[in-house]
């Protein structure tokens, strides 16, 4: 993994975000994850773990996580192509390379639940 930040949270309760999980399962084998951050960062130290862990819990593929660790300055690879400002970013794109979503930093909720959401609205899905 090139960012630590990404090691899935021991204590991560996959049972309480078990919505989030089962969106994330149901797209793992059509959607790629691309995740912008830095080790250095204090908002990517807060939230990526438990993405990390959300993922896991999805049992989403190695190969459909891509992650690009960014230096101080916010410069690392994809950075101009994505147009990068804020980290983390999370990128979902189909295998096409269509951008589906992406989650910026802060929002109101986890990114796993803001990304369950966000993917759910996009295909018309019921996790129910």
């Amino acid at each position: 993994m090139s960012l630590e930040t990404m090691r899935p949270n021991p204590t991560w309760d996959a049972a309480s975000y078990e919505d989030a999980v089962d969106t994330l399962a149901a797209h793992s084998d059509e959607l790629v994850y691309k995740v912008w951050g830095g080790d250095w960062c204090k908002d990517c130290r807060a939230l990526l773990p438990d993405f990390g862990a959300a993922l896991a819990a999805a049992e989403v593929p190695a190969d459909r996580i891509e992650e690009f660790a960014l230096d101080q300055d916010k410069e690392g690879p994809g950075v101009e192509a994505y147009d990068i400002e804020y980290i983390p970013t999370i990128v979902v794109e189909t295998d096409d390379g269509e951008e589906v979503t992406r989650f910026v930093e802060e929002e109101a909720v986890p990114p796993a639940v803001w990304l369950a959401d966000e993917l759910e609205a996009a295909f018309e899905i019921d996790t129910a």
